[in-house]
Parts: structure tokens; C-alpha cells; sequence
């Protein structure tokens, strides 16, 4: 079991991340995004404050049950999907629907993928 759980996008990603980072950390991809608004007039409820309805991606379910399980083996969750827009979303998401805690959950970014930056970022 690693103490450390890093979740980005891009599987790639994962696999270089993780050889810098070493024993002490995980490295998973989440693929993407992990879940949308539904197709339909369903997916905001304009009665209720215009609060939007999502739906999990039928094809990351298994994606999530695994990142579930590693998020709960952690001592530490990091977030590193990209410092966009959508990256930022995606983050969002897997913090809600993984169900993290906010203590033991960091949110970071790096601009390239070197070891250094990685351990910048982690720090």
C-alpha cells in the first residue's frame, strides 16, 4: 500500500509520473472526465436554484471503483489534472464523487513532466 495516492489524467502521465516519485506513491489516471450532465431537458433542476444533475460515464465506473479504493487505502490524495478549466472540473468531480476529505486532499499542477517539477509540485 502507498501512503500517497496522485491522481492525473492522461494514464501516460501516470506511469512517467510515478517512476519519479518512487515507493511511497500511486499514480492512477482517471482517463478524463469521470462523469457529465445528462443528455436531456433533466439536467438542470431550474425549480431548485438551477442545481445541474450528473451522471457517471457508464464506460469510468470501473475507473471510479478503483480510484475509490486507492483513495481510501491513502494517507494523502494530490490532485494533478490539468491547470485548465476542464482540468479544474475534472478535479472537482473526482473530489466529489471519490468523496474526499479536504485534509487529506492537495490539489497541484506542474507545466511539464520532469522529475523536478513533479517533486516541485508535490512539495
Amino acid at each position: 500500500m502507498s501512503k500517497n495516492l496522485v491522481i492525473v489524467e492522461s494514464p501516460a502521465k501516470a506511469k512517467t509520473i510515478e517512476g519519479y516519485l518512487g515507493k511511497d506513491f500511486k499514480v492512477a489516471s482517471s482517463m478524463g472526465h469521470i462523469r457529465d450532465l445528462p443528455k436531456g431537458s433533466g439536467a438542470i433542476d431550474i425549480e431548485n436554484d438551477f442545481e445541474p444533475t450528473y451522471e457517471i460515464s457508464p464506460d469510468k465506473k470501473e475507473i471510479i471503483s478503483k480510484l475509490k479504493k486507492l483513495s481510501e487505502d491513502a494517507e494523502m490524495v494530490y490532485l494533478a489534472s490539468d491547470e485548465d478549466r476542464e482540468g479544474e472540473s475534472i478535479s472537482w468531480h473526482l473530489s466529489e464523487v471519490l468523496g474526499l476529505d479536504a485534509k487529506t486532499t492537495k490539489r497541484i499542477v506542474f507545466h511539464e513532466i520532469t522529475k523536478k517539477a513533479i517533486e516541485n509540485a508535490v512539495k
